[in-house]
């Protein structure tokens, strides 16, 4: 079965000042990290807080670039390491050309990792360094099989051992000032399909594009879900009535990324909902 975690709620500020200061001692324990950089809220606060202990020129944050990153993101994660003074690069990954991820069972998350820490790998052996990943304590009660093949292969989680929740993360940020710090959270365009349905790079541009469209009319926050021809598309429920309301334009930014079915899903946007199918069919 599938533990679908509730949202937590911000530590009090002792608590978050207890636990910020476990952070930091945790990333001292480091000489040296590689910060594998989605540009999220929570590898973000990762890369920030560890170049705030360890220095710049101990820590190497890098984005993994492939078909499944949306070039939004990347561009994002580019101007902020800008802004920030990061010392970061790109580095492609291969999962596309692994069958057990193109399959997209429920283990792909799996094999994405080990694409990640493949790639990051070379640098951080090169450095001497260990690569940390933005994991947070909220995590590890959803389906998330990637954290195994990371571990598996050397990488930390700061953030875990410093016993952060999602909530703590935004709200450190926020303190820090942080523009990432109520950045909507933005899994990989691969978890948009259905388990069984395959990766190719043709769906996840379709997808990418669907979902450019609608940020393009100002839904900043969602997921167009893909099921061959139709789309399944998810807002916030604060937010759909307004996407009924525009349903003309919604539908045209959609099919104009080739889907012949354009739908609204009226339960809202839920995040990871799709791991559903692997409790309905009694899978871990």
């Amino acid at each position: 079965m599938v533990a679908m975690s509730a949202p937590s709620l911000p530590s009090s500020r002792a608590a978050l000042d207890h636990k910020l200061a476990a952070l930091q001692a945790s990333l001292r324990g480091f000489e040296r990290v590689v910060v594998a950089f989605s540009g999220g809220a929570d590898s973000a606060f990762l890369a920030w807080s560890a170049t705030d202990v360890l220095g710049v020129e101990r820590v190497h944050c890098v984005t993994a670039v492939s078909p499944s990153l949306p070039g939004a993101e990347l561009d994002a994660c580019a101007e902020v390491a800008r802004s920030w003074g990061l010392r970061w690069t790109s580095v492609p990954t291969d999962e596309m050309e692994d069958a057990a991820y193109r399959r997209n069972d429920a283990d792909r998350c799996y094999w994405c990792k080990d694409a990640l820490m493949r790639a990051l790998g070379p640098l951080a052996a090169a450095a001497e360094a260990t690569v940390v990943l933005g994991v947070n304590v909220d995590d590890l009660g959803d389906h998330r099989p990637g954290q195994r093949a990371a571990q598996e292969q050397g990488a930390a989680f700061p953030l875990v051992a410093a016993g952060l929740t999602k909530a703590d993360v935004r709200e450190a940020s926020r303190q820090a000032g942080l523009v990432t710090w109520d950045k909507p959270a933005a899994a990989c365009l691969a978890s948009r399909l259905p388990y069984g349905t395959p990766v190719t790079v043709g769906v996840l541009a379709s997808v990418e594009q669907a979902e450019a469209g609608l940020r393009a009319l100002g839904f900043d926050d969602l997921r167009v879900r893909h099921y061959r021809e139709l789309a399944r598309i998810e807002v916030p429920v604060a937010r759909l009535a307004e996407a009924v309301e525009r349903r003309e334009a919604i539908v045209a930014a959609v099919a104009g990324a080739g889907y012949r079915y354009v739908t609204l899903d009226l339960e809202g946007l839920r995040s990871g909902n799709l791991n559903g199918q692997l409790v309905s069919k009694g899978r871990s």
